[in-house]
């Protein structure tokens, strides 16, 4: 089985297919990372914007490196990020409690849904680099010096981020209370 820098090289080569195997090989992957930062639908749309722009900028792919996957996350947070940009600024959500006055959710659904809100204001808390690379490492199952590649970023700096997102993590009043541990 080839690498995907082989079939990328190929792919410049003028093998077109070469460069539909590396898709196919990591559509899964960089779909659900698209996914889970700007929904499923939204994500559909931006997908083909990363493949285009993978597509075009292949001869930029450093070929020393035989797994792409870190590569496309880079590629795919630049989309992002212009998506991002291009987006007008979000209205506030309607006060949603004048909808259902008379509806009493399940205890555990009320738990689920504290603890989620408690998890994202800790995580709204790192700085966005530390949330990039927790991201990356913890979701995406990169490793650290994949992230700090996705990031364009010494693998050094990755380490450091990530450490100090854990350690702001671990010291998060929300997750503290959470866990229901002392603080010290």
């Amino acid at each position: 089985m080839s690498s995907d820098a082989e079939l990328i090289g190929r792919s410049l080569s003028g093998d077109t297919d070469a460069f539909v195997e590396v898709v196919s090989r990591h559509e899964t992957a960089i779909g659900n990372y698209l996914a889970r930062r700007v929904g499923r639908q939204t994500a559909e749309d931006v997908l083909g914007e990363v493949w285009v722009a993978a597509f075009e900028s292949r001869a930029s792919y450093d070929r020393s490196y035989p797994e792409a996957r870190p590569w496309l996350y880079g590629v795919a947070l630049n989309r992002l990020r212009r998506h991002w940009r291009s987006e007008p600024a979000e209205e506030p959500a309607s006060d949603i409690t004048r909808l259902a006055t008379d509806w009493d959710p399940w205890p555990e659904v009320d738990a689920r849904v504290d603890t989620q809100a408690l998890l994202r204001r800790a995580l709204a808390r790192l700085r966005p680099d530390e949330r990039e690379v927790l991201g990356l490492v913890a979701w995406e199952d990169l490793t650290v010096a994949e992230a700090g590649r996705v990031l364009d970023i010494p693998a050094g700096t990755a380490r450091r981020l990530l450490h100090q997102a854990r350690k702001a993590l671990r010291d998060a009043p929300e997750v503290v209370a959470l866990l229901r541990v002392p603080t010290t």
